[in-house]
């Protein structure tokens, strides 16, 4: 058997997220029915992250096990070939020791969030970012959001679905920064809870529109109640961006 580590590039709209799901599409289900198509092999594919329904991935990082003697290249070209027409992309491919797990090998994951800040609706990159047509005080919204940093219970901002046994995280890093009409929050963990940064894109921008402040975020934190949550941003605008290896 040999194991292959994959960069998967994806648009989530498709999809019902990353994970496999009885009721409609996924990405893994999509990789896993290329695989077998090209080699004939039932496989699993593993991730470093799961993705919800909607959300995207510029470079999730996945492995399989095959037992046919294929070159990463090979693999890599066949799979971007029986994948179409769906979204998704294998930017590369390579082969990895036995003990490389694409999830519990993984040190670090980083997310991308985009805002378009304007009133005119999106059109080419509607479902691809959230618009908010309020004005955004980007500045507040940096600065409350380094009140999460660190490590906290997160169940404010934790979906009442997540299967994580702890609501302790550490938060290395969440920066707010705006180019233009686009805001972009940056938030990088060794490991987030289901919902996470979504829950606290849409605190954030609750501050950028002056109805909280950084106060009420912090209290927010401190309540650990997700009753306490001022907002879920919805999944558009989010990527997953980077997964750090040792």
């Amino acid at each position: 058997m040999t194991r292959f580590a994959l960069t998967i590039e994806y648009d989530g709209r498709p999809f019902m997220g990353w994970q496999r799901q009885d009721h409609g599409p996924s990405v893994q289900q999509a990789i896993e029915t290329a695989v077998e198509r090209m080699t004939g092999e039932t496989v699993a594919v593993h991730a470093a992250g799961r993705t919800d329904a909607g959300v995207h991935a510029m470079a999730m990082r996945a492995h399989l096990e095959l037992e046919r003697d294929l070159t990463p290249f090979r693999l890599m070209e066949g799979l971007n070939a029986l994948l179409r027409p769906d979204p998704v992309a294998i930017l590369a491919c390579g082969i990895v020791p036995d003990d490389w797990h694409a999830r519990f090998s993984c040190i670090g994951r980083a997310y991308e969030y985009r805002i378009v800040n304007r009133r005119a609706p999106l059109t080419w990159e509607a479902g691809l970012a959230w618009r908010v047509p309020a004005p955004l005080d980007v500045a507040a919204m940096h600065e409350a959001a380094q009140i999460l940093v660190g490590r906290h219970d997160f169940t404010t901002f934790r979906s009442v679905h997540c299967q994580s046994e702890s609501p302790v995280k550490t938060l290395d890093r969440l920066d707010v920064a705006r180019e233009g009409e686009g805001v972009t929050i940056f938030a990088e963990a060794r490991s987030f809870l289901h919902h996470q940064v979504r829950s606290m894109v849409g605190c954030l921008a609750l501050v950028g529109q002056r109805k909280w402040s950084a106060g009420d975020l912090a209290a927010a934190l401190a309540a650990r109640d997700r009753a306490a949550l001022g907002f879920n941003a919805p999944p558009d605008g989010l990527y997953f961006v980077r997964a750090r290896y040792p």
